[in-house]
């Protein structure tokens, strides 16, 4: 499987709940009707949990870690492979379906503080 993974914060003024709750109850749909003519297989959201894992973990690997720098969720999609994605873009319907969930995004997500990463899964447990 090919993944697209998006590490995200939310748009400024936003509370995190405000970000989840809208990137949950209005993106996703988005994301579910585009899912076909971008040949997306799988779309998972990772909602940033508070816990004192977080601190622990962060403090004891010299982390940087707070609410200016923590992520607010991580979007994985998933795809067949590379080639999908270019020639799923490459349609008319695909092209219609991107720009539909971009312009939604830059309703909840800061793209400036965010990031993204392509990469090849390598299951190692499980």
């Amino acid at each position: 499987m090919f993944k697209l993974t998006y590490c995200l914060h939310r748009q400024p003024g936003m509370t995190r709940d405000e970000f989840q709750a809208y990137w949950r109850d209005n993106h996703a749909p988005l994301v579910a009707a585009a899912a076909p003519s971008l040949g997306i297989k799988r779309y998972i959201q990772q909602h940033t949990a508070d816990s004192p894992i977080v601190s622990a973990t962060a403090e004891g690997r010299g982390m940087v870690h707070g609410p200016e720098t923590d992520f607010d969720g991580i979007a994985e999609l998933w795809f067949e492979d590379e080639s999908a994605v270019i020639a799923a873009t490459a349609t008319e319907e695909g092209l219609r379906h991107a720009h539909i969930l971009a312009d939604d995004e830059a309703k909840f997500i800061d793209f400036s503080r965010s990031r993204v990463l392509v990469s090849d899964e390598n299951a190692l447990i499980g």
